[in-house]
């Protein structure tokens, strides 16, 4: 069941651009939940923000983002707020 006043943004990116795009997100505390896609659109990770925000577990999340840099050349990221 969608939230009525969730809105999405889409970001197209370069797999090098994609750490930094989500830590600054993450730091803009705005996001409720980060989905990066492939080229084909499909979902290669989510990260439910509310997991990501708790200080000790955003390294893990960066590390798995940094791994999915290094498979994909491009890719969206769609950004979920409140």
């Amino acid at each position: 069941m969608p939230e009525e006043n969730t809105k999405k943004e889409e970001f197209k990116i370069s797999g090098e651009e994609l750490i930094a795009k989500v830590k600054e997100i993450i730091k803009a505390g705005n996001a409720r939940r980060i989905i990066i896609k492939n080229e084909k659109g499909e979902d290669l990770l989510v990260i439910p923000l509310t997991f990501a925000a708790v200080g000790v577990l955003v390294a893990p999340v960066l590390a798995a983002v940094g791994a999915v840099a290094a498979l994909v050349t491009n890719c969206t990221i769609v950004v979920e707020k409140k």
